[in-house]
């Protein structure tokens, strides 16, 4: 179960994207731009602050077809790992 906060051991990442301090919509359009950039099937990491980038970026992703396998608090920010999926 992804919800019980340790979702994401075992899973490595290939990217990590930091957007901590971005304010929405940009949060998620660089993380729209960076799964564009990957292969289907690779993991992104993504910091976003609490507040409305946790509520709309995995939201959003998740709209355009990838898959988000956990959200873990880490201090007063999330980490987010999305499986990039094939949306073509």
């Amino acid at each position: 179960m992804n919800d019980s906060g340790n979702g994401e051991q075992g899973v490595s990442t290939d990217i990590e994207l930091d957007l901590r301090g971005v304010i929405c919509p940009y949060n998620f359009v660089k993380t729209k731009l960076k799964l564009e950039m990957m292969d289907q099937g690779q993991i992104l990491a993504v910091l976003l602050d609490d507040g409305d980038p946790i509520k709309n970026v995995p939201r959003s992703v998740e709209n355009e077809g990838h898959t988000v396998l956990a959200q873990d608090r880490v201090g007063s920010s999330y980490r987010v790992l999305i499986r990039r999926e094939e949306t073509d």
